[in-house]
């Protein structure tokens, strides 16, 4: 029963995120919608950071998971595959707002804590061997690729938020500027 209600704070936390921003996220709050009492979080959370840090690797298995069920169906072909895994990363950052923007918070987050980072950092190591099979050049890089590839990605995801990108480009949706970013960081 006690994970049960650890499950729950999660999901309550990550909901209350993705719908109302990070300044919404309170143990307190979290416990009111949880029907339970406002100390109960302390019990499996004993500081806000680790509830937020839970929450951040429920993101990132979430993340992660969705990646992996795509590119089951996905080519072969590793330039294909980095589309399908950046279509999943945006399509994600777009539904899960609040949530997506907290996983990426290692400032924030105790990323230590938790086991985040070994949650993380293998999503990153995908990436990175994608590339390295994409564009088989030693330089730079491939995790220096991978990882300006990534930052791409997440500005695209974010000024898209924003209203900034659609108003810059007139594009109807980040599709042509992601196929501009791969084709800038992978060739054409």
């Amino acid at each position: 029963m006690p994970d049960d209600l650890r499950a729950r704070l999660i999901q309550v936390g990550g909901d209350l995120l993705d719908r109302e921003g990070l300044a919404a996220v309170s143990l307190r709050e979290i416990a009111r919608r949880a029907g339970v009492s406002h100390g109960a979080p302390r019990r499996h959370f004993p500081t806000h950071l680790e509830l937020l840090s839970a929450i951040a690797r429920e993101g990132f298995t979430d993340l992660t998971a969705r990646v992996q069920d795509a590119l089951a169906g996905a080519p072969a072909d590793a330039r294909t595959r980095i589309g399908v895994l950046a279509r999943v990363y945006l399509d994600f950052a777009g539904a899960r707002r609040g949530r997506y923007e907290l996983m990426f918070r290692h400032d924030l987050l105790a990323s230590g804590h938790l086991g985040l980072r070994d949650t993380s950092l293998p999503l990153f190591a995908l990436l990175t061997d994608l590339v390295a099979e994409a564009r088989p050049a030693p330089e730079p890089p491939a995790r220096i690729v991978a990882g300006a590839l990534w930052a791409n990605l997440h500005g695209i995801a974010q000024l898209w938020h924003w209203g900034s990108l659609a108003l810059a480009t007139d594009a109807a949706d980040p599709e042509a500027l992601l196929d501009a970013a791969l084709t800038a960081h992978l060739g054409g």
